[in-house]
């Protein structure tokens, strides 16, 4: 079980592990705004696990790195391939080097962009001009990327203590 932790704003702000969730609560850093039916025992104590927190301190922006990874690359690109510019979900996207690995490409925010499978299969092992694409937008490192992005499959499901907060305040994305 998850738990969705929401701003002061009570907008999501990330998801955490129940534990983590308890944690916080005893700490006095949130409270609990929305319960799942299990209980959560010890010698002493009987809780409801916390489905959905609210943090009672503001978020202070921090001056750190954004971490390298799958979904802030394609939060960069905004769910986008970069070369066709068809919006995806997450699974129907992949990491393409611009320049390839085989020709000197690094790993890193300024030569990764979000393929479709197509692009990513036309373009192959070449650099996009040698495959007669185009980049839509040049990868940079961000500086900034939005607190939360929530992209909800509909197939999938999510807990039914979250869907006020999420379809409130997230961005669905359905079949076209």
């Amino acid at each position: 079980m998850r738990t969705l932790v929401l701003d002061q704003g009570y907008q999501p702000h990330r998801i955490i592990s129940w534990q983590r969730a308890v944690c916080m609560i005893f700490d006095g850093k949130v409270e609990v705004v929305e319960e799942y039916d299990e209980d959560i025992r010890s010698v002493t104590i009987c809780i409801k696990m916390p489905a959905v927190v609210r943090l009672l301190r503001t978020i202070i922006g921090r001056k750190r790195a954004i971490k390298f990874s799958r979904i802030n690359v394609a939060m960069r690109d905004d769910f986008k391939c970069q070369y066709c510019g068809v919006r995806h979900r997450l699974r129907g996207l992949t990491y393409d080097h611009v320049v390839p690995k085989s020709q000197g490409g690094k790993t890193n925010w300024e030569n990764i962009v979000m393929a479709c499978y197509g692009c990513n299969e036309k373009k192959s092992n070449r650099a996009p001009h040698q495959a007669g694409l185009r980049l839509r937008r040049r990868p940079i490192k961000p500086k900034w990327l939005p607190i939360v992005a929530f992209h909800v499959d509909p197939a999938s499901s999510i807990p039914e203590a979250w869907a006020n907060w999420v379809y409130w305040h997230g961005r669905l994305e359905s079949d076209p």
